[in-house]
């Protein structure tokens, strides 16, 4: 083989092979930091995974509000009318946190199913709400008119 055809392959065997570690950075990168979106309802059939970060929205639950001894460990429920799940976070609550408010809190489930925040972000007015919250909660909503379910009557 000619020696400059040689330099060429060799030349071109390596930018292949640049090209192909770059690839696989930018991918292992974008992996590690994505980050989906699951209302409530997802997160009780089992949707959301288990050992990844994820997001999770709607709104908190009337009179679930719990402090803890230590005075920064908050517990409260999120619902999409549907479903709720059990939220524990660490810090200081944003100041528009109150029940009844929609919210996105980011973190990932424990063993318990319970889902430890390592963020929790509050609707900043009362016209706004993040379009995957609102879409969960209309989704929640529409089967809860398509397949209602019997109340109970009280005697």
């Amino acid at each position: 083989m000619n020696p400059i055809r040689k330099k060429r392959l060799t030349l071109i065997g390596l930018m292949i092979a640049g090209i192909g570690v770059a690839t696989w950075l930018a991918l292992n990168a974008f992996d590690e930091n994505l980050m989906f979106f699951f209302s409530p309802s997802e997160v009780v059939e089992g949707k959301a995974p288990e050992a990844h970060p994820f997001r999770i929205g709607g709104l908190v639950q009337t009179d679930s509000v719990k402090r803890k001894p230590d005075g920064l460990t908050t517990a409260f429920s999120v619902t999409d009318n549907a479903e709720a799940v059990t939220v524990e976070y660490t810090g200081i609550l944003p100041d528009l946190f109150r029940e009844g408010q929609g919210i996105v809190a980011m973190g990932q489930l424990n063993q318990q199913g319970i889902f430890i925040a390592s963020e929790v972000l509050a609707k900043h007015d009362e016209n706004y709400m993040p379009p995957e919250v609102a879409e969960s909660l209309k989704t929640a909503h529409d089967e809860a008119v398509a397949n209602p379910q019997p109340q109970a009557s009280i005697q």
